[in-house]
């Protein structure tokens, strides 16, 4: 099911990317929605905060859950910019996340649809897959960001 707004929320989550961007970090953004109204919005932080877990999925889930004081998520779509890692997409399932929306895929490290394809696995949740909402943008920001770092 693509829900109509789906380009909203990704461009929320691309302005959290370029946050992540202009602080050096790699630019993934994230929004995280319940029916329509935005639980939290987050961006990478593992180069300014020095944490293993500073990814964009998983910032967005703590806030969010801090925010309704659970860490279960059910009826809710995690936006990211990009393609969720092994460690993400394992937050992703423990939170009980009903969809994700991705802009590009990440063909080294992404565990949704390129590498693991980790819900492929017997018994695991069932998450709804969008990918490619606003994928020119999202990945503009990303080639523009490592060829930046690249020159440096």
């Amino acid at each position: 099911m693509i829900e109509h707004n789906d380009a909203h929320w990704m461009n929320l989550a691309l302005e959290e990317a370029r946050k992540a961007a202009f602080l050096g970090e790699v630019p993934v953004g994230a929004v995280l929605v319940h029916h329509n109204t935005l639980l939290a919005q987050a961006h990478n932080t593992r180069e300014t905060t020095q944490q293993i877990s500073g990814h964009a999925e998983i910032k967005v889930l703590e806030k969010a859950g801090e925010g309704i004081q659970s860490w279960r998520l059910p009826e809710t779509t995690l936006y990211v910019t990009v393609e969720p890692c092994l460690m993400c997409v394992g937050a992703i399932l423990q939170a009980r996340v009903r969809r994700v929306v991705f802009g590009v895929r990440e063909p080294k490290s992404g565990s949704l649809v390129s590498n693991l394809q980790l819900l492929k696995i017997p018994n695991t949740p069932k998450v709804e897959i969008t990918e490619g909402i606003l994928s020119s943008e999202c990945r503009s920001l990303m080639k523009s960001f490592f060829g930046v770092q690249r020159e440096s």
